[in-house]
């Protein structure tokens, strides 16, 4: 079993009137089968009301599954004796940095979590630093996290989970609020998280370009999962991901673009230089 397996989970939202009687039930999720390995980096896409944040909360057991279920770490989320350690394993980012920075000091924000877990405080101060480092954050240990930009703040946010040492971090939609530059720091920290200390990583987006390295995506629509694969696998479904009102990588619609004009390209075209290289190789062929 990987470290996040989910089997036939659904999620209902269930809306009562004053009198208690349902008045509207909503399958959030439906029917959803996962299975993330240890050290993935995997990436769950669908527009907005596509069900991936519901997703998202089951990991973390702040909801529980209506059908299936959802194990952690080989863990039940819906059995309440694991709870703690659920949440242990699998550390949130949410969208929103202020709504987790609650400490006037960014080292002292990072802290908070492993102080209240009963780490000792030489440890506590350890992993400060070691998890600033890991973000790139370290110089600013002193500094009030609200004189920090927001791509600064999501990355003390990143920091504050992995102080807590969690083997995966579910990071939802957790550069919706950043500008481009913003976006590239916290990227750029997760995929540092991932490749050097071996966490396993879920994000949650609906940018396109942020998952174009992934090992594995999801795409998620009405709640149901449409579609996985690799990046290559999915983005060469072009069309599928247009029915679903999905975009794709623009480099990778110019390459599909192309291939339906008749130049016979790969599938699934990811970046500029895959792009470049495979117009060199026919330019030569045709030379």
């Amino acid at each position: 079993m990987g470290i996040i397996k989910a089997s036939k989970l659904v999620h209902e939202y269930i809306r009562r009137d004053e009198e208690g009687n349902v008045e509207s039930i909503q399958t959030a999720v439906d029917n959803v089968d996962l299975d993330v390995s240890a050290g993935d980096f995997i990436a769950i896409l669908g527009h907005n009301g596509s069900g991936k944040s519901t997703l998202a909360k089951h990991i973390n057991a702040l909801l529980e599954p209506s059908e299936g279920t959802l194990w952690v770490d080989g863990k039940d989320t819906s059995d309440m004796e694991y709870l703690y350690e659920i949440r242990r394993a699998a550390g949130m980012v949410f969208q929103n940095p202020d709504n987790q920075i609650i400490a006037s000091v960014v080292e002292e924000d990072v802290g908070f979590g492993p102080e209240n877990m009963g780490v000792p405080t030489k440890e506590i101060w350890r992993r400060v630093e070691e998890s600033l480092k890991s973000v790139g954050m370290l110089k600013y240990r002193s500094h009030s996290p609200n004189r920090l930009s927001g791509g600064q703040k999501q990355r003390v946010a990143i920091a504050g989970v992995m102080a807590m040492e969690p083997k995966c971090i579910v990071l939802d939609e957790p550069t919706a609020m950043l500008d481009p530059n913003g976006r590239k720091e916290v990227l750029r920290a997760v995929h540092e998280l991932n490749r050097k200390k071996g966490v396993t990583i879920l994000l949650i987006t609906h940018y396109m370009e942020e998952v174009t390295d992934a090992d594995y995506i999801y795409v998620m629509d009405e709640g149901k999962m449409i579609l996985q694969g690799t990046p290559k696998e999915v983005f060469s479904k072009v069309d599928l991901l247009k029915e679903h009102r999905l975009d794709v990588p623009q480099v990778t619609l110019l390459a599909h673009e192309l291939k339906q004009s008749g130049l016979p390209l790969s599938e699934g075209i990811l970046t500029r230089q895959e792009l470049e290289d495979e117009l060199i190789r026919l330019y030569r062929s045709i030379k």
